[in-house]
């Protein structure tokens, strides 16, 4: 069972489709007895990091969720806002973030010259990997996936980048560290590119 973990910031609807598109069994919760019985976790999030981080320190569920993940090692995947939580801070807001990867979320910083360059980063972009993960196994050729974000994650440790994307310049785009994943991007936007990464998600962790 995958448990999508409802938290007030995330657009739970379209992830939920296409996890069962895929025929995974997932549930939206955010009681402390389905996180228990959960073999994968999602977190997903749109939004303001200080934000998430107030929700979920509200919500009763950091221990669990730190003994699910740190201890008991059950995979976990982030989504655009959910992969910064994961990190130590961000430079959006002031409360510490959930620690998992030793990075913190920073603003774009994009030359004033380069005007065609809006933030947000909104949009279909390619990503480049950066190290080998059963997350991208078989997927189709030239992977492109979609983005609405004005931060990114950088990571103090290199070796937690899985792919990067350019804009402007490189960003971190997806990372993992063991069983902890995290996306920048909206798979659940992104059609058989976003479908393929899920499934991977479901069947290979």
């Amino acid at each position: 069972m995958i448990v999508l973990i409802n938290y007030g910031m995330g657009n739970l609807g379209s992830i939920v489709n296409m996890l069962q598109k895929i025929g995974a069994d997932v549930i939206v919760s955010s009681g402390v007895e389905d996180i228990k019985k959960a073999k994968k976790l999602i977190l997903p999030g749109v939004g303001a990091f200080d934000n998430g981080m107030k929700n979920l320190n509200n919500s009763g569920l950091l221990s669990i969720l730190n003994d699910r993940v740190l201890k008991e090692k059950i995979p976990v995947l982030g989504i655009c806002l959910g992969m910064q939580l994961f990190t130590r801070k961000s430079e959006e807001g002031t409360l510490s973030g959930l620690g998992w990867i030793d990075g913190e979320a920073i603003r774009f910083r994009v030359d004033p010259v380069q005007k065609d360059l809006k933030i947000p980063h909104m949009g279909w972009d390619t990503v480049a990997m950066c190290k080998q993960s059963a997350l991208f196994d078989d997927m189709y050729q030239e992977p492109r996936f979609y983005f609405v974000h004005s931060y990114h994650v950088a990571c103090n440790d290199k070796n937690d980048i899985l792919t990067k994307t350019s804009y402007g310049y490189d960003f971190v785009s997806s990372l993992q560290r063991e069983n902890i994943l995290g996306v920048q991007f909206h798979p659940e936007k992104s059609h058989k590119f976003g479908m393929k990464l899920l499934k991977n998600f479901v069947d290979r962790f």
